[in-house]
């Protein structure tokens, strides 16, 4: 993503939306919260408070832009909407999250929502794991 895409969202061209969505882009970690964010900009040496960044993001989430997650026993977390479709496990230990695409579940899924009538426009899954002992 760029500063067009930036543009074409609606959104003006900020420093502090250029330098957010840089982190969201760099960052080895898909999944990251506000305080992820906030902090490796502080590392950096970039000003944009907490409270922009909490702006910013849900800025870029009602552009389409990020989708945002809510992963039990854990804060918000933002990913770019770039991708495509995946599934998640959340480790109930660490908080790893793991990107995972299965086309058997996705079939399922499918033919469960057609059985009852309906036709799925959007879906997530989350597997809550530990890891085995």
């Amino acid at each position: 993503m760029d500063n067009q895409d930036l543009r074409k969202a609606g959104l003006k061209v900020t420093l502090p939306r250029v330098k957010i969505l840089q982190q969201l882009e760099k960052s080895a970690e898909r999944h990251l919260s506000a305080e992820d964010i906030y902090k490796s900009l502080m590392d950096s040496g970039e000003d944009v408070g907490l409270a922009t960044v909490y702006r910013v993001l849900t800025q870029f989430e009602q552009a389409g832009m990020v989708l945002r997650h809510n992963f039990e026993g854990g804060s918000a977390v933002f990913e770019l909407a770039d991708e495509e479709h995946h599934d998640h496990m959340v480790c109930m230990e660490t908080g790893a999250v793991v990107e995972f695409m299965d086309d058997v579940i996705e079939s399922r899924q499918h033919a469960i929502a057609e059985e009852y009538g309906y036709e799925i426009v959007d879906h997530s899954l989350v597997l809550y794991v530990k890891p085995k002992k």
